[in-house]
């Protein structure tokens, strides 16, 4: 893909992981860029870097996403910059633990981060990209948000979310010019893992998070809607796109279907 001159990438969660992967790649094809993380420091050593060995521009924009505050000043970014052409929404967390002695308020906070930030932002720049004509949204989810049966407790939650909201977008507004790209990774190696208890050096099947990335954006250029890095078989995710549309037509019914009837 020919990126456009000028434009910038906005990317949250950057001081680590998938973002500051991502941060090195979209710095690589020339994109500017605004870093958003909580660790100043680490962003700040990112951003050296990344100035150094390819010369672009970086700002950063110190900010906790699950706080109202900090979203409402990465909100303003992206309706006022003009040169941000693409969001990268990484951010996110985890929480260990089930439902059944779940923290309300952990919960809420992991809500605030993986589901409104993500909302907010895209919020944000949706009106100034479909006004251009142009501009595109990456939204970081999880293979998770298809497995709801797996041990997650509400981050499988927040990810289907993420992952039905990239496609109502795409849906709703593709045709005037906004691409949504909805990343579906697996077990990948980050610090995400440390933070609920877990060694991931332990764990079998586990992505590195360059690997993740690159593949992530070979997606990316592709146009796809949907990425998912690990899956090797593509049709099986058209078949389950298939079978999902083939119910649509009988949801409309007047009457509840014979088997609820006695």
């Amino acid at each position: 893909m020919t990126k456009q001159a000028k434009t910038t990438a906005l990317v949250t969660g950057a001081s680590s992981g998938i973002g500051a992967i991502y941060a090195d790649r979209l710095a690589r094809r020339g994109y500017d860029l605004v870093l958003v993380a909580r660790d100043r420091a680490r962003m700040e050593a990112l951003a050296a870097r990344l100035r150094a060995q390819t010369g672009v521009a970086i700002d950063i924009l110190q900010a906790d996403l699950a706080e109202a505050a900090d979203t409402l000043r990465v909100e303003a970014r992206l309706r006022e910059d003009e040169s941000i052409g693409l969001l990268v929404n990484n951010a996110g967390a985890s929480l260990g633990g089930g439902f059944l002695h779940a923290d309300a308020d952990a919960q809420d906070r992991l809500i605030r981060l993986n589901v409104t930030a993500v909302t907010r932002l895209a919020a944000a720049v949706i009106p100034r990209f479909v006004a251009k004509g142009e501009g595109s949204i990456i939204n970081i989810s999880s293979v998770m948000a298809l497995i709801p049966e797996m041990p997650s407790s509400i981050y499988a939650a927040t990810k289907a979310y993420v992952l039905t909201y990239s496609q109502a977008l795409q849906a709703e507004l593709g045709p005037k010019g906004l691409y949504v790209q909805a990343v579906l990774p697996a077990a990948t190696r980050t610090e995400i893992w440390a933070r609920t208890g877990r060694d991931v050096n332990a764990m079998q099947g586990v992505m590195e998070v360059d690997e993740l990335v690159d593949a992530a954006l070979v997606g990316f250029d592709r146009r796809e809607r949907v990425t998912i890095p690990p899956l090797p078989d593509a049709g099986q995710w058209d078949a389950f796109e298939a079978a999902r549309f083939a119910m649509q037509p009988n949801f409309g019914q007047e009457h509840a279907a014979e088997r609820y009837r006695g």
